[in-house]
């Protein structure tokens, strides 16, 4: 069975150009263009896409709005954003909103096509400036919020930097690649995180997370 693409770019003849790449590959299937935002949350639904290439810069709606849109109906389509690199902010909102990661429009075409496979997959794409950006907001968080919970659960440093991320609202993949871990590694700090704090879940230990934290600033 085909991976089935759907490709969002205002840029007509950089779409068409993706859609020459894909073709070349068997595995994969154009299904559809969409010219703006708008339009892709449509054809999202009524083409049922595997995988949608979202450019971030658009037309009536842009592609952090629309990725949104498109998880919110259709969580089971994986969502690649397709960028430069002074988009950083943009990419970091699309992640957090459901997206599977971001590619260059620079990309090669063997780097592109095996991308659309991995997101497919359920892996996330994270080239190394968005993974250090982040961990880099995981480590805004002040040295004080780090030592109100190290006191009141007994995490070790690596522990609470993933305790904090996950109070952050980061996925367990975005960890994983900040953190350059594997995923069992992380699920498994995760795991011990949940130990420790005797809950059976991440809203549980966030919301542990939250009294101890609200409850050391009164």
């Amino acid at each position: 069975m085909k991976i089935k693409v759907l490709i969002a770019d205002d840029q007509a003849i950089l779409a068409d150009g993706i859609r020459s790449v894909l073709s070349s590959c068997p595995e994969l299937e154009v299904v559809g263009i969409a010219a703006d935002g708008a339009e892709a949350v449509k054809k999202a639904e009524e083409l049922s896409p595997d995988v949608v290439l979202m450019d971030i810069r658009m037309p009536n709606m842009n592609g952090v709005v629309a990725t949104q849109e498109i998880k919110r109906r259709r969580p089971e389509t994986k969502v690649l954003v397709l960028t430069t690199f002074d988009d950083s902010d943009y990419i970091l909102n699309a992640i957090n909103n459901g997206a599977s990661g971001y590619l260059l429009k620079d990309t090669s075409s063997s780097a592109l096509i095996d991308a659309i496979r991995n997101a497919y997959a359920g892996d996330t794409i994270l080239p190394a400036k968005i993974a250090r950006r982040i961990a880099d907001a995981a480590k805004l968080v002040s040295n004080d919020r780090e030592i109100r919970l190290k006191r009141k659960f007994g995490f070790s440093d690596r522990e609470v930097e993933i305790a904090l991320m996950l109070y952050e609202g980061f996925t367990n993949k975005q960890i994983a690649s900040a953190l350059k871990l594997s995923d069992g590694t992380s699920r498994n700090y995760i795991s011990a995180i949940y130990e420790k704090m005797n809950c059976s879940g991440r809203s549980e230990a966030v919301q542990k997370m939250r009294e101890a934290l609200t409850a050391a600033e009164l």
